[in-house]
């Protein structure tokens, strides 16, 4: 979907036997949950913030298995700014050692809402959303 130029590498995980699910594969829920641990990582470092919550994950489409030792690289990019919210497009890339070839293996939307200290929906802080003023819909 997006440039990979345009994508900044949050973190790497590697697929370890706990990791995987009754096939040999990377679990699937697993996957999830580190896509939006990164997801989590990227919104409240450009939202500098730590009152980021997970509000939606769009459609998660597993496009190749991940077998146990394969790294896995998770990229994100900044797709939508609003006024409390934030949407990251993410892609998880599993990474082949002997050639440097990264294959994707799912990527989604996730949108991320900034809250105060009782869970309301309150702004992200004008610099940052004047940063991303183009993606402001």
């Amino acid at each position: 979907m997006n440039d990979m130029k345009d994508m900044t590498l949050i973190t790497q995980k590697i697929a370890m036997t706990r990791d995987l699910g009754v096939h040999g594969n990377l679990f699937g829920g697993n996957m999830l949950s580190w896509v939006d641990e990164a997801a989590g990582l990227m919104a409240t470092k450009i939202c500098q913030t730590t009152n980021m919550v997970t509000v939606k994950m769009e459609e998660v489409n597993f496009k190749k298995p991940v077998k146990m030792g394969f790294s896995i690289s998770i990229y994100g990019q900044v797709v939508r700014m609003g006024r409390s919210s934030i949407t990251l497009y993410m892609e998880a890339r599993k990474h082949n050692v002997y050639s440097g070839e990264e294959t994707l293996v799912t990527s989604t939307k996730i949108v991320f809402v900034r809250i105060d200290e009782v869970g309301d929906p309150i702004p992200i802080n004008e610099p940052i959303r004047d940063k991303y003023k183009e993606l402001i819909k």
